[in-house]
Order: C-alpha cells, then sequence, then structure tokens
C-alpha cells in the first residue's frame, strides 16, 4: 500500500480519500478547515499541520482544491509541495484548472524529477462517495499506470486523454456540455410547467425519449421530481453554481486560446453568472432553473 499525502478535503476530497482508507493506503490528509482534517483522521488518516509536514516521507501527493491559482500555489511558491518532494515521487492533481495552469505545473515537476499528471473527476459528490468517479487523465501514460491503482480505488473509470493539460480541456469539454444541458432541460421543464404539465410526468417522458440526459435521470432541476437530487433538498449539494460558473469560464479562456466557438457555452456562462448574482452560486447548478421558471420551481 502507498503512503500518500492528501491535500484538499473538501466536499470532493473528503470523500475520496474516505475510499482510499477503505482500501487500505497510509494516508496523511491537510485541509484549511480542521472539521474537514478530523472527519478524515476519524476514519483512520494522520493529520499534518501543514502541505509540507503532510508530504514528508510521502510517495504520493493527491490535491484536490479549488482554482488554478491554488494549485499552482501550493506546488509552485517558494517552499511549495515540487521543493518538498522526492525525486521519484508522484503527483497527482484531481483539482479542475486551466489545462495552461496543469501544463504549468507539470513542467516544473518533470524539471524535479517528479512525475505529474491531472486527473481531474466526474461524477459529483455522489460518485466520490460510493467509489464510481470518472478520472479524465493528461499527462505520460508511465505516470498513469504507476495512478491507476489509486484512481481505481476512487473511481470506476479512467481515460487517458494526451499529454499534460490535456485532462483538463477534455474536463472543460464535459462541463461545458453539462451546464448546457441543464439550462436547456430546465427552460424546457419550465416551459411545460408554464402549460400546465406535471414536471414529474414531463420528466419520466423525457428520460426514454430523445431529450434525455443525465439532467432528467439524475439531477432533475425541478423540486419533487427525484428525492435525492440536489433541487428536492432546496438545491443543497451537489455541484455548486458558482463553480460550474467557473469552469465555463475556463472553457471559454480555453476556446479563446485556438480560435474555437462556444455560442452556447457562453450563453450558460452567462446564466450562471445571472444565477449567482440572484445569489444562488452556492447552491446546486441546477438551480439556473430559478432563471427560467414560475414559482413551482422555488422550493
Amino acid at each position: 500500500m502507498s503512503r500518500i499525502a492528501f491535500i484538499g478535503l473538501g466536499h470532493m476530497g473528503g470523500p475520496m480519500a474516505a475510499n482510499l482508507l477503505k482500501a487500505g493506503h497510509e494516508l496523511c490528509v491537510f485541509d484549511l478547515v480542521p472539521a474537514a482534517v478530523e472527519a478524515a483522521v476519524a476514519l483512520g488518516a494522520r493529520a499534518a499541520a501543514d502541505a509540507a509536514e503532510a508530504v514528508r516521507g510521502a510517495e504520493v501527493v493527491i490535491s484536490m482544491l479549488p482554482a488554478s491559482r491554488h494549485v499552482e500555489g501550493l506546488y509552485l511558491d517558494d517552499g511549495g509541495l515540487l521543493a518538498q518532494l522526492a525525486p521519484d515521487a508522484l503527483a497527482i492533481d484531481c483539482s479542475t484548472i486551466a489545462p495552461a495552469s496543469a501544463q504549468k505545473v507539470a513542467a516544473a515537476a518533470a524539471a524535479r524529477g517528479i512525475a505529474m499528471i491531472d486527473a481531474p473527476v466526474s461524477g459529483g459528490t455522489a460518485g466520490a462517495a460510493a467509489g464510481t468517479l470518472t478520472f479524465i487523465v493528461g499527462g505520460e501514460a508511465a505516470a498513469l499506470e504507476r495512478a491507476r491503482p489509486l484512481l481505481e480505488a476512487m473511481g470506476r473509470n479512467v481515460f487517458h486523454m494526451g499529454a499534460s493539460g490535456a485532462g483538463q480541456v477534455a474536463k472543460l469539454c464535459n462541463n461545458m456540455a453539462l451546464g448546457v444541458i441543464m439550462a436547456a432541460t430546465g427552460e424546457a421543464l419550465a416551459l411545460g410547467a408554464a402549460h400546465g404539465l406535471d414536471p414529474a410526468a414531463l420528466s419520466k417522458m423525457m428520460a426514454v425519449s430523445t431529450g434525455r440526459s443525465w439532467a432528467t435521470e439524475v439531477c432533475n432541476p425541478w423540486p419533487g421530481v427525484l428525492e435525492n437530487a440536489p433541487a428536492s433538498r432546496g438545491y443543497q449539494g451537489g455541484f455548486g453554481s458558482d463553480l460550474m460558473l467557473k469552469d465555463l469560464g475556463l472553457a471559454a479562456e480555453a476556446a479563446m486560446g485556438v480560435g474555437a466557438p462556444i455560442p452556447l457555452g457562453e450563453l450558460a456562462r452567462n446564466l450562471y453568472a445571472l444565477n449567482g448574482r440572484a445569489g444562488r452560486g452556492g447552491l446546486d447548478f441546477s438551480s439556473v432553473i430559478r432563471l427560467l421558471a414560475r414559482d413551482g420551481a422555488q422550493a
């Protein structure tokens, strides 16, 4: 079993670390939120006072952080992790960040002889808890093979998309599609409800028809349609609307870098920006339906 430093124990990182512990790995963990560290310690992890202490003696470091600046700061700042890790260590960054940031950190790691992959995830908090995440990987094939047993302890699918940064590009493509589909599904349900249709009946029909999607079957945006969906819990939990906005912004940056048109992605980005301005940035991204629907979707 590997000695692992796990940095970032939020809604995704916490359950991921728990699954590594269940698989028998030795974890030393750090997070800025003491309660998150305490939860991991209760499952068998060892707490560190800071990230540098967490990686001392570690064979592998796994990070799950909010944004590019956090990842670059963790690895590249003076006294950052690249200066602390042994030359034969493996770094796995599961954050969703700008492809250019992933490439920058990976190049700095390579210069120190440290193997690194970007491995953002899909599957949400439910997938993190169940150990059914999809890992979308960029980096050298040899580094992925070293990481694979750990990724498979936390997820069900592993896709190698190419060189460093490719995992981030693929993740942004996926999340751009998801953001557009969620907004379109909410718009369709709101239209049906405005005509007096039962959103549950409409969703059931769409889920076996050409309009089917993850938004109709797993994370339906209309309250009460799916018992376990965030919409039925006041849009609490799940994938935050502001996080979707961040990913759509990263997708827009990536598109600008290669001159790719993304008219629907840009429209979706504006919708989630409006949703955040309406005070729903911390709610699940399916709350975007509340920009479109009448009182029935206001639970």
